[in-house]
């Protein structure tokens, strides 16, 4: 049986669910099959909280073996999870300073504002600090799905402000992130290294690695990880990916726990 790859990664948001939802019953339960054969890992720009809600609420009949073989990096890698002696334990976390978070706040504010992008109708939160990430979201971050997809078809919006707030912050990160979302970490912070970072704590190069993402163009926050070199599959939406699912796990023999 083929032993490429050991570990499979996937972007959250329209890769495995659709954006800030629960995982389908269908996806969970090819999850939970893909964690007999591979080792998973999960790296998204929401905070632990949201991968509570939409993943690991949402996975049945999984033991804690399997648990063990799930590595979650939330908010983009600047955060690392592992599930260990019943509980998921926190590994590292790159949080920005209270200077850089009142800075990217007060940055990100003003170029909304100056763009026009600062929404009236809002569902939820626009500014969160989640601690090693600053995110913006345009809509809020419980705006419906069908608001947020009518918002920025062609990503010029967020494009335009990732670029306003990057010249305003040249020693931050600003990336575009989810469908109306643009987020804001440590200068050189982004899926590249977490991957990176992921590679070294676990023992897996980046060569037995596969990624899987819905934003692996050019200005989408899953580019970085092409660029490192690590073989990506493009997804348009949870529905692309669980049919590549279908074909992939069976090709892959079982395996044991990492060290």
């Amino acid at each position: 049986m083929p032993e490429f790859p050991r570990l499979v990664a996937f972007d959250l948001d329209d890769t495995l669910a659709a954006s800030k939802s629960p995982l389908d019953p269908r996806m969970a339960a090819l999850l939970v099959r893909l964690l007999d054969v591979a080792d998973v890992c999960v790296i998204s720009g929401g905070r632990f909280s949201q991968f509570e809600m939409q993943l690991i609420d949402n996975l049945e009949n999984v033991s804690a073996e399997a648990l063990s073989r799930l590595y979650l990096l939330p908010t983009c890698g600047t955060q690392y999870y592992r599930h260990s002696e019943g509980s998921w334990q926190q590994i590292y976390a790159e949080n920005l300073s209270d200077d850089e978070k009142a800075r990217a706040l007060a940055a990100v504010e003003t170029a909304a504002r100056d763009l026009g992008f600062w929404e009236s109708e809002t569902w939820g939160d626009i500014l969160e600090d989640r601690g090693s990430q600053i995110t913006f979201s345009a809509l809020g971050q419980a705006a419906p799905v069908a608001k947020k997809v009518l918002w920025d078809p062609s990503g010029d919006k967020k494009n335009a402000l990732r670029e306003a707030v990057q010249a305003l912050l040249p020693d931050l990160e600003v990336r575009s992130g989810g469908s109306t979302s643009v987020d804001i970490t440590r200068r050189g912070i982004d899926k590249a290294y977490g991957m990176k970072r992921l590679a070294e704590l676990t023992g897996v190069p980046l060569s037995d690695m596969l990624f899987v993402g819905d934003r692996l163009d050019e200005n989408g926050n899953d580019y970085p990880v092409k660029v490192l070199g690590v073989e990506c599959v493009a997804v348009e939406g949870w529905l692309d990916t669980a049919a590549f699912l279908d074909e992939l796990i069976p090709t892959l023999a079982p395996r044991t726990a990492s060290a």
